[in-house]
């Protein structure tokens, strides 16, 4: 049976791939899960494993040419008895009985040849086992798809009901997907970073009878039948599939020719030859051409794909870390070098303070002269609006002209807020009285050359996440490259600082005087959290964490104020509502 080889979904909004280098040649033997041809697509580059076992019998999309998901890009003969040359045996060994039924020992091999067929219709781990479908769950409110991380179980491993058999990402939550009767797994649909819709089926479970049918080589048999009917046929059925026929003298004589592809096999293990890395792994050729762009020794580089891949991303993140440390020439044993440091010119003199250092100076003293200032912190799981800035970005950019950050997220999720909490922007007056501010101008603060600016985003409040955004990058624009007026740096009810854009994890923030409360955005960092999911439980997952920090004047702000101003934030960025700003 010809077994067709698709491309498959690898990630979220990509439709096409392109084929960089086939692993197999026509005629050659493949196991099912061997890879079989590396693929490129604008978000991943990676192996498209064999779905079945059997001969690679035509190949549909040649190397460099690009394709849609779902597309054919070849067919595998399982010599289950279509495709290939089988089709062609197996009319002639059942026309045989009718016109030489009497002379023939093929007579009583054709009374064995029915028997594994039966097996045979359950074999293909590509196509139409038959069992207990395995689903994509309904894991949340408007989660509409997941992508599967991790099989924790293989083609062919026993299951018992309720036992974890994969591991799922979605938007809102990472975690493991049961299995939903016991048996073997027969098919895994939906590989490993590939995305699939709920309700999609993943895999099929089926009855520890039908599993071995799977892993016994019947295949073999009709093949040695047709050449040469021997009697030491059936003994060829015990080993694996295409190396069988060594055994018999005579059969592997006539199978010369088809026992040639059976021995490539091994050519999976030389491919990482074209790599460098210390272990081994397998790299694809566009991750060896991005890291000889980027001086990147793949030795030294940590995958973190399936099973230690080497990705496009960690060469890029080995890069930027190698631009952080001074050129080394480091040898694959040696340790990793430390950053070296230039001494300053500024070391042993005293210079005159600029101006603008001295109205920071003034302003922050004054600040913390005149307020009783202390900070409350949250943390906060921003996973989905990191899933949907991804999404999004691309799109974003060619519609609005700017680079969509994270930024824009909390400036608009925090001037919401504060429309409820009108305490945190406000301004306590000389003679007493306390204004309560009808509009949220939002400064942001920038680091520059010439020091700390804080140039004010104008009724916040009434703009939408494209508007931030591109007044943002207006501003910070003015702030590195000249050209801020007063009127961009006055006005401003409320400050928003940055502090994690240089890895700090949280800053103790001092109020931007005369307002009464600032915010504080430390680093985002993946680390594994125990998430509370309303149908399964508590499960460990990865997900994307911030430390907001909010320094507040305790004349007018009690810290139960400030918790429930947090809170307001934390819960409107964690929920990620922002779909339909992003078109998406």
């Amino acid at each position: 049976m010809a077994v067709s080889v698709t491309l498959p979904a690898l990630g979220e909004s990509v439709t096409e791939g392109t084929v960089t280098r086939w692993l197999k040649a026509e005629g050659e033997q493949v196991e099912a899960d061997e890879p079989l041809l590396e693929v490129s697509t604008d978000k991943v580059d990676t192996e498209i494993p064999a779905p079945a076992s059997g001969t690679l019998s035509s190949i549909k999309v040649a190397e460099d040419e690009t394709v849609e998901v779902g597309a054919e890009l070849a067919l595998i003969d399982d010599g289950s008895g279509g495709g290939g040359a089988a089709p062609a045996a197996e009319p002639a060994q059942q026309e045989a009985p009718a016109q030489q039924s009497e002379p023939q020992q093929a007579e009583p091999q054709q009374e064995q040849a029915p028997q594994p067929e039966p097996a045979q219709a359950a074999a293909p781990s590509g196509g139409g086992a038959e069992g207990t479908d395995v689903v994509l769950p309904a894991l949340g409110e408007s989660v509409t798809e997941g992508t599967v991380t991790r099989w924790l179980k293989e083609v062919g491993d026993s299951v018992e009901a309720d036992e974890p058999l994969l591991e799922v990402s979605t938007d809102k939550v990472d975690t493991e997907i049961p299995a939903p009767a016991a048996g073997k797994l027969l098919e895994i649909v939906v590989g490993e970073d590939e995305t699939a819709e709920v309700g999609a089926k993943l895999a099929v479970i089926g009855s520890g009878d039908a599993a071995p049918a799977a892993e016994t080589p019947a295949q073999p048999a009709p093949q040695q039948q047709e050449e040469a009917p021997q009697q030491g046929a059936p003994k060829q059925e015990a080993p694996q599939p295409e190396p069988a026929p060594a055994p018999q003298p005579e059969p592997a004589r006539q199978q010369a020719p088809a026992a040639v592809p059976a021995q490539p096999a091994a050519p999976a293990q030389p491919a990482p030859a074209a790599g460098a890395e210390a272990d081994g792994a397998y790299v694809t050729p566009l991750v060896r051409k991005l890291a000889a762009e980027h001086g990147v020794d793949l030795a030294q580089v940590k995958g973190t794909g399936v099973g230690g891949r080497i990705r496009k991303q960690d060469v890029v993140a080995a890069a930027e870390a190698a631009k952080q440390q001074a050129p080394a020439a480091a040898s694959p044993s040696a340790a990793p070098a430390s950053p070296k440091l230039e001494a300053s010119p500024l070391r042993g003199q005293t210079v005159k303070m600029p101006r603008i250092r001295k109205v920071i100076a003034e302003n922050m003293m004054k600040a913390l002269h005149s307020q009783a200032q202390l900070s409350t912190v949250v943390e906060v799981d921003v996973t989905r609006i990191m899933r949907l800035r991804s999404r999004a970005k691309e799109s974003f950019q060619a519609r609005e002209g700017v680079k969509l950050s994270p930024m824009p997220f909390f400036v608009q999720a925090a001037a919401e807020a504060l429309k409820a909490h009108p305490a945190v922007n406000a301004k306590i007056n000389d003679d007493g009285t306390i204004t309560y501010h009808d509009v949220e101008n939002i400064g942001i603060a920038v680091d520059s050359e010439k020091g700390l600016m804080v140039p004010v985003i104008k009724e916040a409040g009434n703009l939408n996440l494209a508007g931030i955004a591109r007044k943002t990058a207006e501003l910070a624009g003015k702030v590195r490259q000249g050209g801020l007026g007063p009127d961009d740096m006055s006005g401003g009810t409320f400050t928003i600082s940055n502090t994690g854009s240089r890895g700090a994890l949280f800053d103790t923030v001092i109020v931007n005087y005369p307002q009464v409360a600032m915010l504080g955005i430390g680093a985002t960092v993946r680390r594994p959290m125990v998430v509370n999911h309303p149908d399964l439980g508590e499960t460990i997952a990865v997900r994307d964490m911030v430390y907001l920090t909010l320094s507040y004047d305790h004349q007018l702000v009690d810290g139960a104020d400030a918790a429930r101003y947090l809170s307001d934030v934390k819960a409107r960025l964690e929920a990620g509502e922002f779909e339909g700003e992003l078109g998406l």
